[in-house]
């Protein structure tokens, strides 16, 4: 599948470029990605089985926008985050929650601190994770029964009409992002992602579901959201800049400068697998 040939060697990118990869867009990112849909969040947590009390690492917590569902229903988390400018905003957002502690590493720095957790959560953040290490690591770190929880939002999307009406311009400056992930195609992705953790035989019983959110965007919105994704964010910046020029004409001339985006949004729980 060409969309997870795009994001699988996310991890193999040197540590320096992923510590920094989002630090431009960080503000952008806090802003205006979508947040957890509360279903999503409350979903996870009871399949995870968490107890009132329970202790959570999360991979990859960004500016901590599934931080906060989480602090705010009382759990302890230590949140690895590697960019400085997302760690800073990580800990403006969570002042309020003192059981929350953000730390400015990665996953492979991180000091291991084996069966201490009863949840590890990963918010649209576990296709950055190694498997030849990372499926181990989370297992050592998880308690007996421990859950891994993985979240996802999915790239956003126009209506396919509204699509269409975008190919010229991207088939002119971005020939590679030319293409369309309908409803369908994003439960896909969602299952193959997912199923890595299983085939990695850390984890088992894998629970998955997802619900189709839709959010309106003013232009300098969406093309300010668009910038955070990691396709965007690969482009050369003055193609970047013409793209976005050229989408913004569009959108302001034939759809009175509002667009509305569609996705995914979805849990997945697993459970450690037993230790031999």
């Amino acid at each position: 599948m060409k969309e997870l040939e795009l994001l699988k060697n996310l991890y193999s990118q040197d540590l320096q470029t992923r510590k920094n990869w989002y630090s431009e867009v960080a503000e952008a990112y806090n802003q205006l990605r979508p947040r957890y849909p509360q279903e999503i969040i409350n979903g996870a947590v009871e399949v995870a089985q968490l107890p009132s009390k329970a202790n959570i690492l999360e991979l990859g917590c960004g500016p901590g926008n599934a931080t906060l569902a989480f602090a705010q229903l009382g759990f302890s988390m230590i949140c690895l985050e590697p960019s400085l400018a997302a760690y800073h905003l990580a800990k403006q957002n969570c002042v309020m929650y003192p059981q929350v502690e953000i730390q400015q590493t990665t996953f492979e720095e991180w000091k291991l601190e084996p069966g201490k957790f009863d949840a590890v959560l990963a918010a649209t953040s576990f296709h950055w994770i190694n498997p030849e290490f990372g499926n181990l690591k989370i297992s050592q770190a998880l308690r007996n029964h421990g859950a891994l929880i993985l979240l996802w939002n999915m790239t956003p999307q126009p209506e396919y009409e509204i699509y269409q009406s975008f190919r010229e311009i991207y088939q002119k400056y971005a020939p590679s992002l030319d293409r369309y992930e309908d409803i369908e195609t994003q439960k896909e992705i969602v299952h193959t992602l997912g199923k890595k953790a299983i085939d990695s035989g850390k984890f088992k019983n894998l629970v998955s579901e997802q619900i189709v959110c839709k959010v309106n965007y003013d232009v300098d919105d969406f093309l300010l959201l668009l910038s955070t994704y990691t396709l965007y964010l690969k482009l050369d910046i003055e193609i970047r800049n013409c793209l976005f020029t050229e989408l913004r004409k569009k959108i302001e001339n034939k759809y009175g400068g509002n667009i509305q985006i569609t996705y995914i949004s979805a849990f997945q729980v697993a459970e450690k697998a037993d230790i031999n």
